[in-house]
């Protein structure tokens, strides 16, 4: 009789304390509090971490935006942008004085070509856009009937790592007569930025001059306004040939290869994840894609198990 009693009171507290656990879950706590007490006098959250005052509850979008393998970050970018894109608002109507283009009626468009300066070297590619305009009924050699002005300096490669690289450009371009922040103004340029991050900044300020860019970016690009053009390499001719060299007008154009792009490919930075998935739709067929990964000076340090073989391709 006794030992029934002792296994009826041991079946009462168990369940007493069964219903205390589940019901009650913020008495351990108290109770670990009250034997914990003697240990500190001040009770602490937990968990109790040391450097809680130096983690921010979120990360800034920017952080999270940032390329690890690049030296700034997108706002530094953007900051970059906006010196390189002072009138990003700039249209024909804004920015472009139609006044200078209406002094002789019909023959009114003319373009004037500065005079390169003495010491100056111009590539071959950006010889052949002056050669082309000044051999055209549009050019005029008086400034004073120009409707449009071409810079005779070098602006096509603006990668400071570039042999082509012309400094002292903001200096240069405002001792023109006829500058007045680039108005009627045509500046042409194939690269800019440098290595790894290839912002679009030409190492001037362009002004309210018209842009003939390559690569341009959607973000910055002013419709009707700058002028998108196609990557060329030095060896493009001048010209498209003879007269009677076109055979053909059909659409679409019934030609070997659909699309053909020789370039280098990027191994860091911007631009170098868009070229690694182009190169999956080589085909060797009508779609040819060659890429060389010799460009910067570490170049070696970041190269990838393809770059022997796309390096072959290239120089063959």
């Amino acid at each position: 009789m006794q030992a029934r009693k002792k296994y009826v009171l041991l079946g009462l507290c168990a369940c007493c304390w069964l219903v205390l656990f589940y019901c009650g879950g913020g008495v351990q706590l108290r109770l670990l509090r009250l034997l914990t007490r003697h240990r500190s006098d001040v009770l602490r959250p937990w968990p109790n971490w040391t450097d809680r005052a130096l983690l921010p509850r979120y990360a800034h979008l920017d952080e999270l935006q940032t390329d690890p393998g690049s030296a700034e970050s997108p706002r530094q970018r953007r900051q970059a942008w906006s010196t390189v894109y002072r009138d990003s608002r700039c249209r024909m109507d804004t920015c472009f004085d139609f006044s200078r283009c209406r002094r002789r009626g019909r023959e009114g468009f003319r373009v004037y070509i500065y005079p390169a300066e003495k010491g100056d070297h111009v590539s071959e590619s950006y010889r052949k856009i002056l050669t082309s305009i000044a051999e055209s009924r549009y050019y005029t050699p008086d400034p004073r009937e120009a409707c449009l002005f071409v810079l005779g300096i070098d602006t096509l490669d603006r990668d400071q790592l570039s042999g082509q690289f012309v400094p002292d450009m903001d200096e240069r371009i405002r001792s023109f007569p006829s500058w007045n922040d680039g108005r009627n103004h045509l500046i042409f340029n194939l690269y800019s930025g440098t290595w790894p991050n290839y912002t679009e900044d030409l190492g001037f300020n362009m002004g309210q001059a018209i842009l003939a860019k390559a690569s341009l970016n959607t973000e910055h690009f002013r419709p009707g306004f700058d002028v998108s053009i196609p990557l060329f390499s030095k060896d493009h001719p001048q010209k498209g040939g003879e007269r009677g060299w076109l055979l053909r007008n059909t659409t679409p154009p019934r030609r070997k290869y659909l699309l053909m792009f020789k370039g280098k490919r990027y191994l860091t930075g911007i631009g170098s994840d868009t070229r690694n998935a182009l190169h999956h739709i080589h085909n060797g067929k009508d779609i040819v894609s060659l890429t060389t990964c010799r460009h910067g000076k570490d170049w070696e340090k970041h190269k990838d198990a393809r770059c022997d073989h796309d390096n072959l391709e290239y120089e063959r």
